[in-house]
């Protein structure tokens, strides 16, 4: 049996991951995180209470890890990259430093960088390929730049210290797991926001921009099956995956399924359309094909099944009085 560390272990993918090790014998699943994980978590891993940021909290974490999934990190919607570029960006970079060195430190067996689409944030080519990267302009936004730097310190750490890694890019991850933040549109991911003001009777729904924006949103359940499956594979090793769905719709669409999902009349949905932020990605769609060609995998759960699912979820939250209008 291998242990695994599961950085960020108590957030959305965080949980998804942990539930998708222990689903499978073969691993032994710690997780760290400065946050206190829910009880599953709490009784079916070894729980490491932590501020990884600290080198000798990293390297505590690491050690007798044969294997590391790298996920923490602050993250959110458009709006918290906006809110908090400069806390972000080095609360990311100082994260992905200690934990890549303990990684290396600890000579783990495989290092797995969970990164972000938002690397490519100003791509031009559609589908965009793991290897359009080299022709991407940076981000604009401090979190996608955190998140590429995090790509810079895995790869370096190959280079110099032969560090086995496995380079994930989760593409609009939803599912359930992850609340709103009902006075604050835009700090949460676009699907808990909608789906919170879709239930709510929010009428017109409030979107960020002309709602033209596409996205591949995946569920957090197919994207910690990618990541774990590429931690596995050696054909994973020293390779870098696009972990998404493969179905591209616009923003306006996205917000009409969610609203008819939430059992809302169709002829009474409209839209209105909020002032955007200086970096709102135009398009987002991946090319998935690497990951099906080496490691055999792609995502499997049905979008209007998932946003079910996740309606469901928010909706028991909401009655439980978890979330306010």
């Amino acid at each position: 049996m291998s242990r695994v560390l599961v950085t960020g272990g108590a957030g959305t993918i965080g949980a998804a991951v942990v539930k998708r090790l222990l689903s499978d014998s073969a691993w032994e699943v710690r997780v760290a995180d400065h946050r206190e994980p829910p009880l599953w978590i709490r009784e079916g891993c070894e729980i490491r209470t932590a501020d990884l940021r600290d080198p000798r909290a990293a390297g505590a974490a690491v050690h007798g890890c044969s294997h590391v999934i790298h996920l923490a990190a602050i993250v959110g919607g458009i709006a918290n990259f906006h809110k908090l570029p400069f806390t972000l960006f080095e609360v990311n970079n100082a994260l992905t430093g200690a934990v890549t060195q303990a990684a290396v430190d600890h000579e783990v067996e495989r290092f797995v960088y969970v990164s972000s689409s938002m690397v490519f944030e100003r791509a031009t080519e559609f589908p965009t390929h793991e290897t359009d990267l080299d022709q991407c302009l940076a981000p604009r936004s401090a979190y996608g730049f955190s998140k590429l730097a995090g790509e810079v310190y895995t790869r370096a750490a190959h280079d110099e210290h032969g560090l086995r890694y496995t380079i994930c890019r989760p593409f609009n991850a939803y599912g359930p797991g992850e609340l709103p933040e009902a006075d604050e549109p835009g700090i949460a991911h676009a699907v808990p926001d909608l789906i919170h003001k879709a239930l709510t009777g929010r009428r017109p729904l409030e979107i960020f921009g002309s709602g033209e924006q596409t996205r591949t949103i995946t569920h957090v359940d197919d994207i910690a099956d990618g990541i774990v499956i590429a931690m596995a594979s050696p054909a994973g090793e020293n390779e870098d995956f696009n972990i998404s769905a493969s179905q591209e719709l616009t923003v306006a669409d996205l917000a009409g399924l969610i609203w008819e999902a939430c059992g809302n009349d169709p002829a009474e949905f409209e839209l209105e359309h909020l002032p955007s932020f200086a970096v709102d990605v135009e398009r987002r769609w991946p090319s998935v094909e690497k990951a099906r060609r080496l490691l055999g995998w792609q995502a499997q759960i049905d979008l209007h099944d998932g946003i079910a699912q996740t309606v469901e979820w928010l909706r028991d939250v909401e009655r439980e009085g978890a979330v306010s209008s």
